[in-house]
């Protein structure tokens, strides 16, 4: 049986939120009910992971407003949100919105790329001004920026009409907003900006192979070291996970933090044919992590098996023990009671041996 003095302070998961075309409103409001499942579980943080152009939960902001009303105590992140997809300004004014209406519970992961799409798709969504956008790290900093309070411009005394109610700033500011946001780093260069800029570590199980490092997990480790010390550098000590030590859960902001992403199926109180579909599954994506995609891109192999073994391999694994939050990603071809059931697993069977207590 596994004995560890490492402690495990925040547990979560990740849902892509997935629907049917021919019926979304069903599978947007299974998301509501799975997050209201997980906050009475006693689990700390629910995530969602954003996507465009697919059968997946869209609009980050209309999202969180809404599990913000649903929920009261569970914090709400997105892993990530693809920052080139949105105006900066808009978003920062949805994410204050939801913060608010939250109670300051938003923890909104974020990444930029240029987009990935062919200009014909590019030239129907963005319209042809996308070719002179700004996707560098600016992008992250301005919407960091907007939320902080960053005067925007100057303001005429009040001439006694129209309402005396224009802002020098983005309205509402939400305290400590900017604080939780985290950016999604999958190499060494992209943690170390990431620390060095005062934002929380995200890593998932994509990342990339760096300095002949081909281990998944000793990649990851050293991209969250490569984080803490820019962090360090510019900011003070970060929090630190690691054997014995857990994150600074004083600091209701998170700086620092570092929350690592991982697909975990347990096998423990399935059904035979329930069972069968979780390793077919694994069985089908595990090729694509024996192998570097592209020039540098590595997956990390899904988790499947007893709560023990779940156990001993993630407190195996460096990258595991040098985070601050573990978030279980939900596999989005299976379906809400086997959601539920891997959620029910790691609140009553893993998390507890892995030192971590559920929220009441």
């Amino acid at each position: 049986m596994t004995d560890s003095t490492h402690r495990l302070a925040h547990l979560g998961f990740l849902h892509i939120a997935p629907f049917s075309p021919e019926d979304p409103g069903a599978g947007l409001r299974e998301v509501i009910e799975l997050f209201r499942f997980a906050e009475d579980l006693g689990l700390d943080s629910g995530w969602l992971r954003t996507r465009h152009l697919q059968y997946g939960a869209t609009a980050p902001g209309v999202m969180l407003g809404a599990l913000s009303q649903a929920t009261e105590h569970l914090e709400l992140g997105n892993a990530v949100i693809p920052v080139e997809w949105e105006n900066p300004f808009s978003l920062a004014e949805d994410l204050s919105v939801a913060d608010v209406l939250s109670g300051g519970r938003l923890r909104p992961g974020l990444s930029v790329h240029p987009p990935r799409l062919g200009e014909e798709t590019a030239d129907a969504v963005f319209g042809p001004a996308w070719r002179h956008e700004d996707y560098s790290y600016e992008r992250i900093l301005r919407l960091k920026r907007l939320v902080e309070g960053e005067k925007l411009r100057s303001l005429e005394e009040y001439q006694g009409y129209g309402g005396d109610m224009d802002s020098e700033t983005l309205q509402p500011l939400s305290p400590g907003l900017s604080s939780r946001l985290s950016y999604g780093a999958g190499s060494l260069k992209s943690a170390a900006w990431a620390g060095e800029h005062g934002l929380g570590l995200l890593v998932s199980n994509i990342s990339s192979t760096e300095n002949g490092v081909r281990d998944f997990n000793q990649a990851q480790a050293a991209q969250i070291r490569a984080y803490r010390q820019a962090f360090d550098a510019q900011h003070g000590t970060a929090s630190q996970g690691g054997p014995g030590q857990g994150p600074a859960d004083s600091d209701a902001a998170g700086r620092g933090r570092v929350a690592q992403a991982r697909v975990v199926i347990p096998t423990d109180g399935t059904t035979r044919e329930q069972k069968q579909r979780f390793e077919d599954y694994v069985a089908a994506r595990t090729p694509r992590t024996t192998k570097v995609l592209g020039e540098k891109t590595i997956i990390s192999p899904d988790r499947i098996g007893s709560a023990e073994q779940i156990v001993d391999g993630l407190l195996a694994d460096p990258s595991f023990l040098a985070a601050d939050d573990f978030i279980v990603e939900l596999p989005f071809e299976l379906g809400l009671e086997d959601w539920k059931h891997i959620l029910e697993q790691f609140a009553q069977e893993i998390g507890p041996r892995l030192g971590w207590q559920p929220r009441r």
